[in-house]
């Protein structure tokens, strides 16, 4: 019989786990290390704002928290590639991702201390918030970039879901409608190996993740979404791609979430120690900063003296959240509707006689 169609997917690294490259030729932002010593830098950021963050909850000053430890060579690479006037639609732990786009920690702390007004985040306001419910958000972007093109903005919907959000048809749907009508809409997908407690294995028996765009008519890569070079060259690409009017990507990154699914969750239930100790030895900081040193433009002591400086950022944020005074029992209902329904007005009423006793 006749072979109508084939494919490959590429594997895209620069940097190796560890710390030397694998590929000379470095994408241009790259070939400057200032550049990537600030990428560094944020990813220490992020990391001690959730090291901070799992304190809090441990304390009972938070509520249930998604740790990104693992992630922040891929959520800022997502990040900092993007425009401003794109549009972001993350799922719920893409922090390092909304931080580079201008959201502030303590709307983050915010958001998972259970006040709303903390999806009414800093950054820019057409992005979208959090969202809980596995994989809807990729159709929000796909609807955004369809606005896009009718409108001829060259501006760009970015979507991220994990590996097990991947196989959700609200995730094919997105990647469907992108490639039906040529949107400039990037799917990331990042595969951390677990979606909770079901392995990567289990979830489909596509070899690769990325492969899923392939039946959409999307350009598909698998990136090393522990290298930061790797990344950023990969989001460049697909971003400018998309503004140019070629259609949408989908860029699976490879990752390990290094932390449980949430702080409500227990790894050790169903992990072997030996995958958590090979998964450390992947992580991105340590090839970064092997690398960096190397090269001569980052040392100890400036590691030492910036994370003291992300200590201080993430108390101030930790504080400001602390110190926001929580909304009255009635804001529940208040904004809701310009005139309340009338079952809901006696709930008001009810709970304003409950919050006087």
């Amino acid at each position: 019989m006749p072979i109508v169609a084939t494919f490959e997917i590429e594997h895209l690294q620069y940097l190796g786990p560890d710390g030397t490259l694998v590929r000379e030729d470095l994408p241009e932002f790259a070939q400057d290390r200032r550049n990537l010593v600030e990428l560094f830098k944020q990813m220490l950021l992020v990391r001690a704002f959730d090291t901070k963050a799992v304190a809090l909850q441990r304390t009972g000053k938070l509520g249930t928290y998604a740790s990104c430890l693992g992630h922040e060579a891929t959520h800022i690479g997502i990040g900092s590639a993007m425009q401003y006037d794109d549009v972001f639609a993350p799922s719920y732990r893409e922090y390092g991702a909304q931080f580079m786009r201008g959201v502030k920690p303590r709307d983050v702390l915010m958001y998972w201390g259970g006040d709303e007004r903390g999806n009414d985040f800093s950054g820019p306001p057409h992005d979208y918030s959090w969202c809980v419910p596995i994989g809807t958000q990729c159709l929000h972007a796909a609807g955004a970039a369809l606005a896009f093109k009718l409108r001829g903005e060259p501006r760009v919907a970015v979507a991220c879901v994990g590996d097990g959000g991947s196989s959700k048809t609200d995730t094919n749907a997105a990647i469907n409608a992108a490639g039906a009508f040529t949107l400039p809409f990037v799917q990331c997908i990042i595969n951390n190996g677990w979606a909770i407690s079901v392995p990567r294995k289990a979830q489909t028996g596509a070899k690769t993740l990325a492969q899923k765009g392939i039946a959409g008519g999307l350009e598909c890569v698998q990136v090393d979404g522990n290298d930061i070079i790797a990344v950023r060259a990969a989001m460049d690409f697909a971003l400018k791609r998309a503004r140019n009017g070629h259609g949408g990507s989908v860029l699976e990154f490879i990752t390990y979430r290094l932390s449980d699914h949430t702080t409500a969750d227990d790894a050790r239930r169903y992990r072997d120690d030996a995958e958590v100790k090979a998964g450390w030895e992947r992580e991105p900081f340590l090839r970064l900063r092997k690398f960096l040193t190397d090269e001569g433009v980052w040392s100890e002591a400036e590691e030492s003296a910036w994370k003291e400086e992300c200590n201080r950022l993430s108390d101030i944020e930790v504080n400001a959240y602390l110190e926001t005074k929580s909304q009255p029992v009635e804001a529940m209902f208040d904004y809701m509707f310009a005139e309340l329904p009338h079952d809901l007005a006696a709930q008001r009423a009810d709970a304003l006689k409950w919050e006087k006793r």
